[in-house]
């Protein structure tokens, strides 16, 4: 059993661990943000542009509601909202990706090297090069 608990204390403080937690709960958080974008931004002028139409209102009534029954339909309203969510939260990844990897390339530029110190042999030669001109 110790060897079980060690190991897996181990497993647990690997940096590959940690860094995987930090991702999920940050994309998590990214996540809450992208769909406010979405839903709460972008959605209300989409809706504006296609004349006032809530997607998630559309739908294909198979059986109408009845006093002892509910409706039956097919919602392709939500699924034509979760695809439009899709390829947005699809444009705005790429976007931050884009950028990230811009910047990232920006930061790793080499610099140039500093240039090699003079050899000394090559010293001594310019300073009796140097000598022989002035005589």
């Amino acid at each position: 059993m110790k060897n079980f608990i060690s190991e897996f204390k181990k497993f647990i403080t690997k940096g590959n661990v940690v860094d995987m937690a930090v991702g999920i709960i940050i994309g998590s958080s990214f996540t809450a943000i992208v769909n406010s974008l979405v839903n709460d931004i972008i959605m209300p002028f989409v809706s504006l542009l296609i004349g006032g139409i809530n997607f998630t209102d559309l739908k294909l009534v198979i059986r109408a509601a009845t006093e002892t029954t509910a409706e039956t339909a097919i919602n392709f309203g939500v699924f034509l909202q979760n695809i439009v969510n899709f390829l947005i939260v699809a444009f705005v990844l790429f976007t931050v990706v884009k950028t990230m990897n811009k910047l990232r390339a920006k930061k790793e530029e080499p610099k140039p090297a500093a240039p090699a110190p003079t050899p000394e042999d090559i010293l001594l030669l310019r300073e009796i090069r140097d000598s022989l001109k002035k005589d």
